[in-house]
């Protein structure tokens, strides 16, 4: 298993358990996300640093309580992880998601979401 593979599984399991200074930490202080949920909330589809992520998740937790990921798939090299999971939300169909993780120095420092 890559070394890079065990921040998608911390990732993962910081976000289903709702521990957003959990999931922030895995980030780089100035890490840059991108997502269609950004745009679709009428942002320009990215956030920058810890602060805005710990804003945005903290909001999606509350807004979708039963909000949690199941992971599918796992690719790691040392530059980036690529990961595939499926959304789940009580009332709502299942969401195919891919997301990529550009990572420096054991961190976050881009990441990039797909929905399917």
């Amino acid at each position: 298993m890559h070394p890079n593979t065990r921040i998608a599984n911390a990732w993962v399991e910081a976000f289903n358990a709702h521990d957003v200074p959990r999931l922030v930490g895995l980030y780089a202080p100035h890490a840059r996300h991108v997502s269609p949920k950004l745009r679709a909330r009428g942002s320009e589809g990215a956030i920058v640093g810890h602060t805005a992520l710990t804003a945005w998740w903290s909001d999606a937790i509350q807004r979708l309580p039963s909000l949690r990921y199941a992971l599918t798939t796992v690719t790691a090299d040392d530059a980036r992880v690529f990961i595939e999971y499926v959304r789940h939300v009580d009332g709502e169909p299942p969401l195919a998601v891919a997301e990529v993780f550009d990572v420096v120095d054991g961190q976050i420092v881009h990441s990039r979401v797909y929905h399917g």
